[in-house]
């Protein structure tokens, strides 16, 4: 595992699709942390959090992972996981279909 750039003394931010295992994740924010970095946060759009994944990330330098409600959490919860909700997002393009209108003007 190797960093690229300067991330001593800074606050890092992991950017994920999808976190299943968390075992990359976790590997990343720990390198982050050998390599200086002072705080380590995560996001991901789709938390699996399967097997030992809640273990991994509580044991982990993250200090918080926010993850979108698209894969219920169950009762998987913990003090390091801020679940944000996607259900104002799914109702505006729905409502952008059903009157013809554009999608992708929500992503950017």
């Amino acid at each position: 595992m190797n960093v690229i750039g300067d991330v001593r003394n800074k606050t890092a931010i992991l950017l994920d699709d999808m976190v299943d295992t968390a075992g990359t994740l976790t590997k990343d924010a720990e390198a982050l942390k050998s390599f200086g970095a002072k705080h380590v946060f995560a996001c991901c759009s789709h938390g699996v959090l399967s097997g030992p994944a809640i273990d991994r990330i509580q044991a982990s330098p993250i200090e918080e992972l926010m993850i979108s409600n698209s894969i219920p959490l169950g009762g998987k919860a913990t003090s390091k996981i801020c679940v944000l909700s996607i259900a104002t997002l799914l109702a505006e393009a729905i409502k952008r279909i059903h009157e013809d209108q554009s999608v992708s003007q929500l992503f950017v």
